[in-house]
């Protein structure tokens, strides 16, 4: 934990206008949860310096005073980047909240992605109505679409003055979050009064600061099921080796959570934890002693492990800005029909790569509760003049982070924590170097 984090927020004003919620427990404007509840962290942090000092997160809640009048607010959703479950539950529980609550009338939805709020762009935006999202938590994606790609700050705050948005809502990653400090800080050079929340979403878990992203629980739930069938395969044949490929870039949670449900995985590859192909302590020497012992075998692999295999790895970027990564599944697959060919020993493989099923499905129903939950805060927080943030979740509380964590990196997996020990013990994978 890095000592010099300002977790400060943001905010656009004085909040003077009195909420409409009723028989609701407020939450203390200046309310804070402290960052690290462990007794003896917190004893040896009190000897040192005073408790008003030590580091604390913005607890997040519903406001007795609110920065913007209900009546004249113009809301806008977007959501941005890869698809993943629960972007329709986000948008559909952030215009129940404002609307139903706070009793907020024109909620505009723009269209795939940040172009999607350019005054110019087609398909133009939809006004939301409560028959357009009633039933869409039932569906996967997103009614509004979604885009990867750079966009222009300026002609997105044209395109919010235009349409008179006084509260933006991004739903989006890593790269949409970039996106939402861009357009803040254009909004703040024109002295504009217009607040940027996020919901962040994130399949692979990886937002710095937050113990849970939406959508991961239905993504490692929906990859078990492809799990299962790939040990169904390799133990139906000779020699069979099932090798499924999730997603995970940089974080192989997806991957480690997925094998911990399923207990029928032998080698878990994840980008965290380096691994070597070749030599007496490698994957394909290990696989295959675990042939010899039991004659089928199953690994996972993280999308974003063993890249160091290939060449050029940095030179190609997708819209985003993000590595293209190359197939890591498809090259273990002929490595080990080679490694095995050479050797005359019959193996059966099977390669399966659920990614773009496991991101377009439905959220199940833990993340369809989380999704609410989320989206609530981000009304609440955007209504009390909030902005530059993002909500999430720490210590079992949801709380309101600065967009800027997002320079810190994405989390990981810790190759010596007690997710990755869990992990080894079991697969019983030795180490693979």
């Amino acid at each position: 934990m890095k000592k010099d984090i300002d977790f400060s927020i943001k905010r656009l004003g004085k909040a003077i206008h009195l909420s409409p919620l009723e028989n609701i427990n407020f939450v203390d404007d200046n309310g804070k949860i402290i960052y690290d509840v462990d007794y003896n962290n917190i004893v040896a942090n009190h000897k040192n310096i005073s408790l008003e000092k030590m580091i604390t997160l913005e607890e997040a809640g519903p406001r007795e005073r609110l920065y913007f009048n209900p009546e004249k607010v113009v809301a806008g959703i977007v959501t941005c980047g890869g698809l993943c479950p629960g972007l329709n539950n986000v948008i559909r529980s952030i215009f129940m909240q404002i609307h139903y609550q706070y009793k907020v009338k024109n909620i505009i939805g723009f269209r795939y992605g940040y172009r999607g709020i350019y005054q110019n762009s087609h398909p133009g935006p939809m006004m939301l109505t409560e028959n357009d999202v009633e039933h869409i938590h039932n569906r996967g994606g997103s009614i509004l679409g979604s885009s990867r790609g750079s966009s222009d700050p300026v002609e997105i705050v044209d395109g919010l003055e235009y349409y008179g948005i006084n509260i933006l809502f991004t739903i989006g990653g890593d790269g949409t979050i970039k996106g939402s400090i861009a357009i803040e800080e254009e909004i703040a050079r024109r002295d504009l009064a217009i607040s940027v929340v996020n919901v962040p979403k994130t399949i692979d878990n990886d937002i710095p600061f937050t113990s849970k992203s939406f959508g991961f629980q239905t993504a490692f739930s929906e990859a078990v099921e492809s799990i299962r069938c790939a040990h169904n395969e390799a133990k139906g044949a000779p020699n069979g080796i099932g090798i499924v490929k999730v997603m995970g870039r940089d974080s192989g949670f997806i991957a480690a959570h997925t094998t911990l449900a399923q207990k029928d995985v032998n080698f878990l590859l994840v980008p965290e934890i380096d691994f070597d192909l070749e030599g007496p302590d490698g994957l394909l020497v290990k696989l295959e002693k675990r042939l010899e012992r039991s004659h089928h075998a199953l690994i996972v692999v993280a999308e974003g492990a063993g890249q160091k295999y290939f060449e050029n790895v940095d030179e190609k970027q997708d819209l985003s800005g993000n590595i293209l990564l190359n197939d890591i599944g498809v090259y273990l697959k002929g490595k080990i029909k080679s490694y095995f060919a050479e050797k005359k020993i019959e193996v059966n493989i099977k390669y399966i790569d659920p990614s773009y099923i496991i991101r377009s499905v439905p959220a199940n129903p833990e993340d369809s509760v989380y999704c609410g939950i989320l989206a609530e805060h981000a009304v609440h927080a955007a209504m009390s003049g909030r902005t530059r943030i993002i909500i999430g979740n720490w210590n079992a509380r949801f709380v309101h982070l600065p967009m800027d964590v997002i320079q810190y990196g994405r989390k990981k997996i810790d190759p010596k924590g007690a997710l990755w020990q869990s992990v080894l013990l079991s697969t019983g994978q030795p180490t693979l170097k």
